[in-house]
């Protein structure tokens, strides 16, 4: 594998707090729960510590979960986890999400305490607004999460899945507080490539905003492993089934030329796309793949230590421009 060196943490956005280019989304903690029922399977408190015990021992700094994985069953079960491996809470990075669904920003203070019990200790270092689908604006609801921050309890201030205006306009809400807006978290891999099109990713630029990349690997489209192996989707939860199925066919050429460059690297197709995603914008975006075992996470750690080639970054681009629409 070509080795970029040491792993270089980056601030996210203008806040100062430092993660690993790639961290770990642990919505696979709210199993069966809640409305990723359909796509989770039931992971015991044990496969927990394990996942995350080898994502940190891998050179992860940060985790990323949410009040809508579970209902808390997702931040709990990674706080106990953390404890398990023996983290103090300064060593670690914790990010979590505001669930808007049906709500209003006065919402926000009243549920803060949730989210710090599920927690158990652990700082919330980055509270975002998981959706922008709120009965409240983008400012009244930045509003809410200033207030929280001066009082203490989070550390720093997102959103997620917001569009470029609904990102600049709580960008500005935010300054005039004197805050930054930390990150965006948005839907971004080799096979959804919208952000590129549709202002989000140049207004991050602009503002000094990180992209927080979710589902980086394609709902695991991007391993190859579907591609070999069409009868490993039946193993898939059903809501995630469908939509791989209707990606097969269209993403195959790309990810022939993610197996090729694999080999050329000695590295697997999930981390030389990883490692595309991370790099192609500088220290603009950052990613959260999951893992339901512990192996994803360390192969997804890996992609750390992975640097492309500026014409295989290139190539990879040309591959996967279809995509950007």
């Amino acid at each position: 594998m070509t080795t970029s060196g040491a792993i270089q943490k980056r601030s996210l956005g203008h806040t100062g707090i430092e993660v690993t280019p790639i961290g770990l989304g642990v919505m696979q903690f709210s199993g069966s729960r809640g409305i990723f029922r359909l796509m989770m399977r039931d992971l015991s408190q044990e496969q927990m510590n394990v996942i995350v015990k080898t994502a940190l021992e891998s050179g992860i700094n940060w985790f990323d979960t949410a009040e809508m994985y579970g209902s808390g069953r997702s931040e709990q079960g990674l706080a106990n986890a953390l404890k398990a491996a023996g983290k103090q809470d300064d060593e670690v990075v914790v990010a979590t999400k505001w669930s808007p669904l049906l709500r209003t920003a006065a919402n926000i203070p009243q549920t803060i305490d949730d989210r710090i019990r599920f927690l158990s200790g652990y700082t919330i270092d980055l509270y975002m607004v998981h959706q922008p689908w709120g009965f409240s604006s983008p400012e009244a609801e930045m509003d809410a999460m200033a207030d929280l921050v001066k009082a203490g309890k989070i550390r720093s201030v997102g959103v997620s899945n917001f569009n470029a205006e609904q990102m600049r306009r709580a960008h500005a809400a935010l300054a005039k507080r004197g805050l930054p807006l930390a990150v965006n978290q948005v839907q971004y891999n080799l096979l959804h490539r919208k952000i590129e099109t549709n202002g989000v990713l140049e207004a991050a630029k602009e503002l000094g905003v990180t992209i927080v990349a979710w589902s980086p690997l394609a709902s695991g489209l991007l391993t190859g492993k579907f591609h070999k192996n069409l009868e490993m989707l039946s193993q898939a939860p059903f809501g995630r089934r469908m939509r791989l199925r209707r990606s097969i066919q269209r993403s195959r050429p790309l990810v022939e030329a993610l197996e090729e460059l694999a080999a050329e690297y000695d590295a697997t197709p999930a981390q030389v796309a990883l490692s595309w995603l991370v790099n192609a914008h500088g220290e603009t975006v950052v990613a959260i793949p999951g893992a339901s075992k512990a192996h994803h996470a360390e192969q997804s750690a890996g992609a750390m230590k992975l640097r492309l080639s500026d014409l295989h970054t290139a190539k990879l681009d040309v591959l996967s421009r279809a995509f950007r629409s």
